[in-house]
């Protein structure tokens, strides 16, 4: 779980960036829809997708790209990119339960699989990631409507709601495909519906991503909670800082260029940004500032 240090660290951003974004929605909508192709790509990435960032953005601008790909990672990152945006658009409407997770898994998988898309694991279908494997088809129902009450009733901060219901989510694995992208799209509308911008779970940290599942599964979910709620904070850090530097209308320099301004090390800079000490964030993986 988040220390105090932590959660009042995010509640002094949600306070800077809800006054600066006072008539300014129409920025927010464009820095959300610009990103929606690095959200694609990471999510779909994490799942051992071969597409590129560029390749992922001119599917979803019905550009061609330069090679051959398989027609299933085509429909994953359209499907991705209709879901990323149908949270944002709907996230005031849409409630955290069965009907929409069921929605949203349709939308996911439609034309890439018809027969699972929008359903549960059904009697005799079992999944494993790795040596783990998921509870047995019959339990999943009750098992996700514990889980909802838990999240719905929790009085713990939202951060750490969202960490532990991810966690229990992935753990369930309700259906045959998708429990991952599912997984991290519910953890967005989540954070929307709270009033935080989304986040982007990033495919070079997805070993810190797993190794948070890898606890769990082991029973040290403590220890887990810990784990996974720091990558939530570190992501939704990142978020509130690039969106912050947009609203000031701050130059948007790269952190390289701000060490030498600094006549500081790159490494030194480089460690301050992943720990969020300064206000740095990610645009495509490069490293940026507003200055």
């Amino acid at each position: 779980m988040l220390s105090k240090k932590y959660t009042d660290k995010i509640k002094k951003l949600k306070d800077e960036f809800n006054k600066l974004k006072k008539g300014k929605e129409s920025l927010l909508k464009i820095l959300n829809e610009v990103e929606i192709p690095e959200a694609v790509y990471n999510s779909n990435a994490i799942e051992n997708s071969t597409l590129t960032i560029d390749e992922t953005e001119k599917i979803l601008l019905d550009l061609e790209i330069s090679r051959n790909v398989s027609l299933r990672e085509v429909f994953e990152a359209r499907n991705l990119g209709v879901v990323t945006e149908y949270i944002y658009n709907n996230k005031k409407r849409l409630e955290i339960d069965i009907e929409t997770i069921l929605l949203l898994h349709k939308m996911l998988i439609s034309n890439i699989n018809d027969k699972i898309a929008g359903r549960f694991r059904q009697a005799g279908e079992y999944v494993r990631v790795g040596r783990y494997i998921a509870p047995a088809p019959e339990k999943i129902q009750f098992l996700l409507d514990e889980l909802l009450e838990k999240y719905q009733d929790s009085d713990e901060h939202v951060l750490n709601k969202v960490s532990e219901f991810h966690l229990l989510f992935e753990k369930i694995h309700p259906f045959i495909d998708g429990n991952g992208r599912i997984g991290r799209i519910l953890i967005n509308l989540m954070l929307l519906q709270n009033g935080f911008p989304p986040i982007i779970i990033k495919d070079s940290e997805k070993q810190y991503y797993y190794a948070s599942f890898r606890l769990y599964d082991q029973d040290k979910k403590q220890e887990a909670l810990n784990d996974f709620s720091k990558i939530i904070f570190l992501q939704l850090s990142e978020a509130f800082n690039k969106r912050i530097a947009y609203l000031k209308a701050q130059k948007i320099v790269s952190l390289s260029e701000y060490s030498k301004k600094k006549k500081e090390s790159k490494e030194t800079v480089f460690n301050k940004a992943k720990r969020q000490t300064i206000p740095a964030f990610r645009e495509k993986g490069v490293w940026k500032i507003g200055v």
